[in-house]
């Protein structure tokens, strides 16, 4: 997948790059509005990260030259700004996303993830990790030869750590995605970690190669392979 960087902060830019070229990504990375719309314009891209304030073309001119273009790839703005009228000005202007500064790398990279998938069919109907196996159609999750029984939440937290495996989750991501709290007015984190407790319980205990795991300090992470 090759995706379009455009962030005029450099060392910004620099971290995302070699954050995004770690998962595989191609980045093209540039640092005004005027050198990111000639590029989209000129090459092919899979998808766009554009900066709100940059020198010269904004990120929100850009993008809606862009879409004055027929360019219709996925694109994710990047803002300082959280108000109503700013996201409502980037969405009217075309953005399929916005992410509000300072952001943590796992959440880009789990909105960049989103947006990639965004349109396609799913190409299964399961999700799989080590023995550990859902059907997302009829709602069932097996470990081995175990079916797990799990609330609607805990179904909703595993769906979302197997759809993102591999990758660590902070709990603010969970916070917005699974439990749907855009802004959080009291904090979640206890009622997010109670969930990953139960969840934890029913899909780990007593079997040595445990899936769910702490990233202390960050977050959470489904994989096979690693000690608790």
């Amino acid at each position: 997948m090759r995706i379009l960087l455009v962030e005029d902060e450099r060392k910004v830019a620099k971290a995302l790059q070699e954050g995004l070229e770690a998962e595989s990504y191609s980045i093209a990375v540039v640092h005004t509005g005027d050198e990111g719309f000639l590029r989209v314009t000129s090459e092919p891209f899979d998808l766009a990260v554009l900066d709100v304030m940059l020198p010269g073309r904004s990120g929100i001119e850009m993008l809606s030259a862009m879409r004055s273009q027929g360019i219709k790839i996925p694109v994710l703005l990047l803002t300082a700004k959280d108000t109503l009228a700013d996201r409502v000005l980037g969405l009217d202007a075309g953005a399929d996303d916005y992410l509000v500064k300072p952001f943590a790398f796992p959440e880009l990279s789990a909105r960049i993830r989103a947006l990639l998938r965004r349109g396609r069919p799913e190409s299964v109907s399961t999700l799989e990790v080590d023995d550990l196996r859902m059907d997302v159609v009829s709602h069932t999750i097996t470990r081995g030869d175990r079916i797990l029984e799990l609330t609607a939440k805990e179904f909703e937290l595993l769906e979302y750590l197997l759809r993102h495996q591999g990758h660590v989750v902070s709990r603010e991501m969970l916070a917005k995605d699974v439990w749907k709290v855009a802004v959080r007015h009291t904090p979640l984190d206890n009622v997010i970690d109670v969930h990953i407790g139960r969840l934890r319980r029913k899909v780990d205990n007593g079997l040595s190669n445990k899936l769910i795991h702490t990233v202390r300090g960050v977050g959470f992470v489904l994989k096979a392979g690693a000690s608790q």
